[in-house]
């Protein structure tokens, strides 16, 4: 479920692609008065000794964090579950002389098979899992039916086979909208003089108004919106030039799940010349 953190990670993360278009290992995209800024990007206030001194070498910040405590209710969606995005399939299985080697990391969401003649053994992968485990599961439920199962660390083979194959797939990733609020960001540049303060916003101010809508760590967007902003010159403070942008973003609260992926198709394989229909290779 996205939340405000994952909001300001969002912003955070397009200003510093702005500040650092090629990377934080290459030098700054703002041009003060003295060349390339070095530039802190984060969550947050910053902290005063921290950003004096680097302010006194010449190192602006810039952070993202609310401008307004308030965050307004905009439900109005119906509860569906809507699909986003496939899932990754961290686990993998080779295939060679009736037998099935299974390698890689497990993770929920994934199911792993083994077709034997026509028949179905599936396997829904758990958090827990190893590679030694899947092929265990895996051997037990060829042995439940009756066939005789070699099963030896991540490798199943069933040596009767005439049509044997084995396969990994994943689920894709499915939300539910629950909620759905607005809610004002203030992203603030804090800069040693005005010309590096213009040139960080020139940068930054157009990352930020150019999409219409920032993608959430959930899978789900969030639509940004220009609200204003202020600048502040010198003041109490001697070396410091503010700039703050105002920005809203409407965002929605979710449910995560993952949705099933075919195993074995229905069409045909062939083995020795001879079509079985039933499943696909």
């Amino acid at each position: 479920m996205a939340d405000q953190a994952d909001v300001e990670n969002a912003l955070a993360a397009l200003v510093a692609t702005a500040v650092y278009p090629n990377g934080t290992g290459e030098v700054s995209a703002v041009v003060g008065p003295r060349g390339a800024v070095t530039c802190r990007v984060y969550r947050g206030l910053p902290n005063a000794p921290a950003l004096e001194a680097d302010l006194a070498q010449g190192v602006m910040h810039a952070t993202v964090f609310t401008a307004d405590p308030v965050v307004k209710n905009t439900t109005r969606f119906p509860r569906v579950w809507q699909a986003v995005a496939p899932v990754p399939a961290t686990l993998s299985v080779m295939i060679g002389n009736q037998a099935a080697t299974f390698s890689g990391v497990c993770a929920a969401g994934q199911l792993a098979g083994i077709a034997v003649d026509g028949a179905i053994f599936p396997y829904a992968v758990q958090a827990r899992d190893t590679p030694p485990t899947v092929a265990s599961n895996l051997a037990a439920l060829l042995r439940a039916a009756g066939w005789l199962v070699d099963y030896a660390g991540t490798t199943v083979t069933v040596p009767a086979a005439r049509l044997f194959t084995a396969r990994v797939v994943a689920g894709g990733l499915a939300l539910q909208e629950i909620k759905r609020q607005v809610q004002a960001f203030r992203i603030s540049l804090w800069c040693r003089d005005p010309l590096t303060r213009d040139a960080a916003a020139a940068k930054i101010d157009p990352a930020l108004a150019a999409p219409n809508f920032i993608q959430l760590a959930d899978g789900s967007c969030g639509h940004l919106v220009f609200a204003g902003g202020t600048s502040t010159d010198a003041g109490a403070d001697a070396a410091l030039y503010r700039r703050d942008l105002i920005y809203t973003v409407e965002y929605p609260t979710t449910l995560a799940a993952i949705t099933p992926a075919m195993l074995f198709g229905v069409g045909g394989i062939e083995a020795n010349g001879a079509f079985i229909a039933g499943i696909s290779g």
